[in-house]
């Protein structure tokens, strides 16, 4: 089979019946995933529905739309909704319980919430890609999502940087999105993670600063 869309991690591919397969190329266990996501769609979050999970493989209900990134990129969607989208999915998400935590103040997390991640579909938009998710404080998710666009704010690499910095000021702007007590953990857990190469957790230290400076102001 040839994928039709890939990602860092994980490419997808075509099936019957409006479905697509999700496989991880280093595989893994979708177990978890799969349950995080039976569980934010059982309170009316947007996610695709999971059909089967079994070892590194998700088969899912086929969402046809662009990511929100591609509609920014083909000036179908502006900045400035973009980051309400954005926010309105986090407070949506917040809502919902957590999973297994039994902390009152816990609620589901994404823990990777951006704009590759959310299709538009003919419905609205639609999280994808829930590896990650997990169980904690609401302002860990914000910080997170806030991080990931302040990288792609900073790195001269990415064409898109004004664009990135753009979103990241008017989601910071949207009420309740408040990453500052979160983001050292959030730093932490990006310094951490694998998909990550040296020069992008290079850009970590200033996508911070750019993140307590849009905050401050």
């Amino acid at each position: 089979m040839i994928p039709f869309a890939s990602g860092r991690d994980a490419d997808v591919f075509a099936l019957y019946g409006k479905r697509v397969l999700r496989r991880y190329r280093l595989g893994g266990d979708v177990t978890a995933e799969a349950a995080m996501m039976a569980h934010v769609e059982a309170f009316g979050f947007p996610v695709p529905t999971v059909f089967v999970a079994s070892g590194a493989d998700l088969v899912l209900a086929r969402i046809d739309g662009p990511t929100m990134l591609a509609a920014l990129v083909a000036g179908d969607l502006a900045t400035a909704e973009a980051a309400r989208v954005l926010a309105d999915l986090h407070r949506r998400l917040h809502l919902v319980p957590a999973r297994l935590s039994a902390d009152p103040a816990h609620r589901v997390l994404h823990l990777d919430l951006h704009l590759d991640n959310v299709l538009l579909g003919p419905d609205g938009p639609v999280v994808i890609d829930w590896r990650d998710s997990a169980d904690g404080p609401p302002e860990l998710d914000v910080a997170v999502s806030a991080l990931i666009m302040a990288e792609a704010a900073v790195n001269p690499a990415f064409n898109l940087r004004r664009a990135a910095g753009e979103v990241l000021s008017a989601f910071l702007a949207e009420p309740g999105m408040h990453p500052l007590p979160a983001l050292a953990e959030a730093v932490a857990r990006r310094t951490a993670n694998p998909a990550l190469g040296p020069a992008e957790i290079a850009l970590l230290p200033l996508a911070a600063r750019l993140i307590r400076s849009s905050a401050a102001g």
